[in-house]
């Protein structure tokens, strides 16, 4: 692997003047990495539309299609370490990290269909900004070692990739303008909203945290009075906007 390939990157960026040339320039990096597919995303605000915050990408054919059909996004294993992770993670290693998860076996169902699709390994690299998480890059294919110095080269050039397309579209100053968090949740507090925005019901949400319905729903009213929501939908919703979930 040549690192100054990425380098380059990170001195061209700023000069692109369009969003062709800029995934031209992107896609020839991942080529010669040996990256056969990627996403470029903005954060969602809500569960809605999910396809309309895609900067760039390229996947399988048909692999989008069965990712939203079979709604993999809610046990999917790098989605959810993004909801925690500050650093990039490979993707291997987000599936080890969650290996308790009460979603295991479908996890492991998602990652077996992605494996007979090409996506057998990938890095996942996080976008913050001041107020929280604001998109990644993800990229897969088969199985590529990328060493610690090219791990932190490729962090920045997604980010600076990420913001050059937001500044092409003149996207750049009304994210960085997206909802400050002020409310401090409690680690239970979150474990509650992940399972609620899994789609869990109170007693399902019990039987994953091994505790009552009733607490489950104290939690819940908790939340709602924190997050200003009416319900426990708009709990979630409000959660994704924050950027506390993704």
């Amino acid at each position: 692997m040549n690192i100054q390939l990425v380098v380059q990157l990170l001195i061209l960026v700023g000069e692109i003047k369009t969003e062709a040339e800029l995934t031209a320039q992107l896609e020839s990096l991942l080529k010669a990495y040996g990256f056969e597919y990627y996403g470029l995303v903005i954060r969602p605000r809500s569960l809605q539309n999910p396809g309309g915050l895609v900067l760039a990408g390229r996947w399988p054919d048909g692999w989008q299609e069965i990712y939203e059909a079979r709604k993999y996004a809610l046990v999917d294993p790098s989605v959810r370490m993004l909801s925690i992770a500050q650093r990039p993670f490979r993707w291997r290693d987000a599936v080890l990290r969650l290996r308790n998860d009460p979603h295991r076996q479908r996890m492991q169902r998602m990652m077996q269909e992605g494996t007979r699709y090409g996506l057998q390994d990938g890095y996942v690299f996080p976008v913050h900004g001041r107020n929280g998480l604001l998109g990644n890059m993800t990229l897969g294919g088969r199985p590529v070692d990328l060493s610690p110095a090219e791990m932190a080269l490729f962090d920045a050039a997604a980010k600076k990739v990420f913001w050059r397309f937001l500044d092409l579209r003149g996207q750049a100053e009304e994210l960085e303008a997206v909802a400050k968090v002020d409310t401090q949740l409690t680690r239970r507090e979150m474990e509650v909203i992940v399972l609620l925005a899994d789609g869990l019901t109170s007693n399902e949400v019990a039987k994953s945290l091994d505790i009552s319905s009733h607490t489950v729903d104290w939690y819940i009213n908790g939340l709602q009075e924190k997050l200003r929501a009416k319900n426990r939908q708009h709990v979630v919703a409000s959660a994704f906007r924050l950027g506390l979930i993704a």
